[in-house]
């Protein structure tokens, strides 16, 4: 098993922890918290034990294990991986995993010098369901005329912004809005079905904080469009599609798919048998292992290239609609 610290104390570390434990690829030795007693409350909560804690990322840095998973504020995952990468960690980083491309780059770079992996933990494309969306895409690509992808959830920290409060998900200074979280998925499944785009364009609407709750995505192919709507302002339980011109893939929605069925010009619905894990990221967890055991180069060239199109595809899009961030002061 690959020693593992992670970053952050929050639900998403811990089912990422889960994983590591139930595909046996990753064992906890570190943990970094702002706190000591959240870094203890969390690790109590796992049973786990012999856990090293740190409240400083200087000392962190310093811990014996291999790999670090970042899954702090998004406006914090370029500085947390850069500093991981000098200290000759292994990084997973959650998606986005920068702010702008160019930070993207600079952390290629630095992972390609230094001999290291660095992985955007885009958790849905590795799942069994997603496998079967791309097998269905692949058979049928000769009839693919274009796609719909609905992504939006009302954000459990919302209400807090509403009372005037400033969490870090509704903040320019931590990259947050609804592209630069719900909507990372769906341009993630764009790319990794379609591939580049030609043109992209964001209508977003504007919170006072100055980032998107909720917006609308087109991407431009060069013989169809697909078209993405995102929010965290408010619920949506739109399906997404994917069209072969009279047949049609239904998604029950753009991120966290569970759900597939196939649509024909007679309106006849089949579902599609697919699997979908319990913890969506075991799979994840298993396939990062894996190319890092097996030192499959190919697979992960692979997963770069679809992270670098999609940090260049999030950053044309907030170009397009004018949102800016912090970050971009540091071009």
């Amino acid at each position: 098993m690959i020693s593992l610290g992670i970053i952050g104390t929050n639900w998403i570390t811990e089912q990422f922890v889960k994983a590591a434990d139930e595909t046996k690829t990753f064992a906890l030795t570190s943990v970094y918290s702002r706190t000591e007693a959240k870094a203890e409350s969390f690790i109590e909560d796992l049973k786990k034990k012999d856990i090293e804690i740190s409240t400083d990322l200087d000392t962190f840095f310093k811990k014996d294990f291999d790999t670090v998973y970042i899954a702090s504020p998004n406006g914090l995952h370029f500085i947390q991986a850069q500093q991981a990468l000098e200290n000759g960690k292994n990084v997973i980083v959650e998606k986005p995993s920068t702010s702008t491309i160019k930070e993207f780059s600079t952390l290629d770079n630095l992972a390609h010098e230094k001999g290291l992996y660095l992985f955007e933990a885009a958790r849905h494309i590795h799942e069994p369901i997603f496998k079967k969306i791309e097998e269905i895409v692949d058979k049928n690509r000769t009839n693919l005329s274009g796609a719909s992808f609905s992504y939006m959830k009302y954000s459990s920290r919302y209400d807090a912004y509403l009372a005037g409060k400033n969490p870090n998900v509704f903040t320019t200074k931590f990259s947050g809005g609804a592209l630069y979280d719900l909507g990372v998925y769906t341009v993630y499944d764009a790319v990794v079905l379609f591939g580049q785009p030609e043109k992209v364009d964001y209508d977003a609407e504007f919170l006072t904080s100055g980032v998107d709750g909720s917006g609308s995505l087109t991407l431009k192919y060069a013989n169809f469009d697909v078209n993405i709507i995102i929010g965290k302002t408010k619920n949506s339980y739109m399906s997404s599609e994917i069209y072969f011109g009279r047949d049609t893939l239904l998604l029950d929605n753009g991120g966290d798919i569970s759900h597939l069925d196939w649509a024909d010009d007679n309106k006849n619905i089949t579902d599609v048998p697919a699997l979908k894990a319990e913890n969506p990221m075991d799979s994840e967890a298993d396939e990062f292992a894996r190319i890092m055991i097996q030192k499959d180069q190919v697979t992960y060239d692979k997963l770069l290239k679809y992270a670098r199109t999609v940090n260049r595809i999030l950053e044309q899009a907030r170009t397009s609609a004018g949102l800016v961030f912090d970050a971009d002061e540091e071009k």
